[in-house]
C-alpha cells in the first residue's frame, strides 16, 4: 500500500477551563490493490468535540450545545475515491465500533474491515512480536466509505480537563455522546443523503441496537442496516447470577463445540460432526436440562443423576464435578475444568485457545488465552497504522483497552438486567426497510450463539419483519475473522449486506461451509 501525507491538516483551538482542547485532523491518501483494481482513498484521522449540553433542553441530555468543550472523540475515516467512488456524498457509510465497555475500535478496524489489517494463520494466531501488518482485500471500504470511532476513554478519546469522565460511562451518555458524533460528522461532511450502517462487536452490538432507535428519537436519522457481530442485547442471558437459570442451557452449545474441539468428548459424540454435536446439545439444553433446573431442589435424586450424564456427554465435564456444582458449571469453572487433568485451560473469547496456569488446582483460570493471542498484536498494529501511516503523532498513549466495565454506571437499569432488544424492536418497527446482520461463533465463550438466538427469537418482531435479520454462524470465537475461512465468508457476506443484496439460500445452522 503506498501513502501522501496530504496538506489538508486543520486544527482548531478550543478553549475551555484549564487548558485548551484541540479538534484536530490529518488526512493523508492512500492506494490499494485487490486482484486487478486499484482503490484510490483518503485517510482522515483526529477529534471532534463534545460541547457542553444545553440545559434549557426539558430533558438536559444529548443535546452537545454551547462554547464549552466537554470531551474528544478520536476517529479514523476512510474515503474511497477517482472513478470507482459513487457520487460525492450519496456513497453508503458504515460508522463501526468495539465493546467492553472500555474496548478501542481497533479489533474490527485492523481485522475485518478496514484497508489494512493484522495477519493470522489458518487459525487465527497472530504469532510472536514484533507483528506487523498486510493489505486487507476483504476490506469492507469497496462497498463502503468506513468510519471508526473510540469511544470516550479509549482509544485517544479523552474527556477535557476538570471534567469527570464517569459522566460519559454509563449506557445513555454513551449513546448520546456516539449519537452526537455521528451526527456531526454526517454533517460537517455532507454525508446525510448516504446509506448508513452501524457495526458493532460484542458491547458494540448493545451500542448499536440501543443507537438505533436513539437516532430516530433525538436526530430523526434512520440507519438502513445494523451488522452485529458477537451479539449481547440481553444480558439476562450472558449473567450466572444465583437464581438466573437461563444461561446455563444457553452456553451449553457452545461446551459442546469447545469440548469436541479439543476431543475430550466420549468416543461415540467425537466422531460426529460439530455441526450434529452443537444440534444435539441444543435439543438437550432446551428440553430435559431447562426443565431440570426450574425444578430447582425439587429435581429428585434419579432425574439429577441422570441429568448430570446427559450433561457430562454433552459438555465433556465429568459427572461428579457436575453433581458438585449442582448442574450449573459456570463459564469460568468450564475455562478450568474442562482440561485440567492435561493442565491445561481455554479461552474466553475464542475457547480454542489453550493457556497454562500456575497450578491446576484453582477454580477459575488466570488468564484469557484467546485475548492474549490477540491483544499484543493490535496494539502494535494500531501504533504503527497511526504514526507511519495515517501521519498522526502523539505522546498520548492509544487506549487499546480500558477496564471501564469495571465501574461503568447501568443508570436506567438498576435491579435489573439490560435489554435493548425492545429499542431495536422499535427501530425496525418505525423503520421497517432496516436490515440486521447477526454474526455469531461456535467457540464464543463470551457471547455463545445461543444466547444471541434466543434473544433475536424474544424480540417481540412481528412476522413480517422477522425476515429482516440474518443470522451467520461461524467455526471460530469472539473475533471470529481472525480464523481465516471465516474472514473470507464474512467479509463476503458484509459487501453482500451493505449492496442490499439478499441473502444467499440459507444453509442449515450448523454447517461450516
Amino acid at each position: 500500500m503506498n501513502e501522501t501525507p496530504s496538506p489538508d491538516t486543520g486544527k482548531q483551538d478550543i478553549k475551555n477551563s484549564g487548558s485548551p482542547m484541540l479538534e484536530q485532523s490529518v488526512t493523508t491518501e492512500h492506494k490499494l490493490q485487490i486482484g486487478k483494481s486499484t482503490l484510490h482513498y483518503q485517510a482522515t484521522c483526529g477529534t471532534v468535540l463534545l460541547r457542553e449540553p444545553d440545559s434549557s433542553e426539558p430533558e438536559g441530555r444529548g443535546q452537545f450545545k454551547g462554547d464549552k468543550a466537554r470531551a474528544s472523540v478520536f476517529f479514523i475515516a476512510y474515503t474511497l475515491k477517482g472513478k470507482s467512488a459513487q457520487a460525492a456524498g450519496q456513497r453508503p457509510i458504515t460508522f463501526s465500533f468495539n465493546g467492553g465497555p472500555g474496548s478501542s475500535s481497533v479489533w474490527l478496524h485492523l481485522g475485518l474491515l478496514g484497508p489494512q489489517r493484522v495477519p493470522t494463520d489458518e487459525m487465527g494466531q497472530c504469532g510472536a512480536p514484533p507483528y506487523g501488518l498486510v493489505d486487507n482485500e476483504h476490506t469492507l471500504l469497496t462497498e463502503s466509505d468506513l468510519v471508526f470511532i473510540d469511544p470516550v476513554g479509549t482509544g485517544h478519546s479523552r474527556v477535557a480537563e476538570g471534567e469527570k469522565i464517569a459522566e460519559f460511562h454509563d449506557y445513555q451518555r454513551d449513546l448520546d455522546s456516539v449519537g452526537e458524533f455521528i451526527r456531526l460528522y454526517l454533517s460537517r461532511h455532507g454525508r446525510w443523503a448516504s446509506p448508513k450502517y452501524l457495526i458493532g462487536e460484542s458491547y458494540g452490538t448493545t451500542r448499536a441496537a440501543g443507537l438505533s432507535r436513539h437516532l430516530q428519537d433525538k436526530h430523526n436519522l434512520h440507519i438502513n442496516g445494523l451488522m452485529l457481530v458477537s451479539l449481547a442485547v440481553d444480558f439476562q442471558t450472558l449473567s450466572f447470577d444465583h437464581g438466573n437459570e437461563l444461561p446455563y442451557p444457553l452456553f451449553l452449545p457452545s461446551y459442546a463445540a469447545t469440548a469436541w474441539y479439543h476431543q475430550a468428548l466420549a468416543p461415540a459424540l467425537q466422531k460426529k460432526s460439530l455441526q450434529t454435536v452443537v444440534a444435539e446439545a441444543e435439543a438437550f439444553a432446551n428440553s430435559d436440562y431447562l426443565l431440570a433446573l426450574h425444578q430447582g431442589s425439587r429435581l429428585g435424586a434419579e432425574q439429577r443423576q441422570h441429568i448430570a450424564e446427559r450433561l457430562a456427554y454433552f459438555s465433556g465435564l465429568s459427572v461428579a464435578y457436575l453433581l458438585r456444582c449442582d448442574l450449573r458449571p459456570n463459564e469460568f469453572r468450564f475455562f478450568k475444568e474442562l482440561l485440567r487433568e492435561r493442565g491445561q485451560t481455554v479461552g474466553r473469547l475464542d475457547s480454542r485457545f489453550l493457556g497454562l496456569d500456575r497450578d491446576d488446582a484453582g477454580e477459575q483460570a488466570e488468564e484469557d488465552a484467546g485475548m492474549n493471542n490477540l491483544v499484543g498484536a493490535y496494539a502494535v498494529g494500531i501504533n504503527r497504522l497511526l504514526f507511519e501511516t495515517l501521519q498522526f503523532k502523539s505522546d498520548s498513549p492509544y487506549k487499546v483497552i480500558a477496564p471501564l466495565w469495571q465501574s461503568w454506571s447501568w443508570k436506567g437499569f438498576e435491579n435489573k438486567y439490560l435489554n435493548v432488544g425492545d429499542s431495536l424492536r422499535r427501530a425496525l418497527h418505525a423503520s421497517p426497510a432496516m436490515r440486521v446482520y447477526v454474526a455469531s461463533g461456535y467457540y464464543d465463550l463470551a457471547t455463545p450463539h445461543a444466547a444471541g438466538d434466543y434473544t433475536l427469537s424474544h424480540l417481540g418482531l412481528r412476522q413480517p419483519l422477522q425476515a429482516q435479520v440474518q443470522v451467520s454462524y461461524f467455526e471460530a470465537g469472539h473475533m471470529m475473522y481472525i480464523h481465516q475461512p471465516s474472514l473470507v465468508r464474512m467479509a463476503d457476506e458484509l459487501r453482500q449486506f451493505v449492496r442490499a443484496e439478499p441473502p444467499k439460500p440459507k444453509k442449515s445452522k450448523g454447517s461450516l461451509a
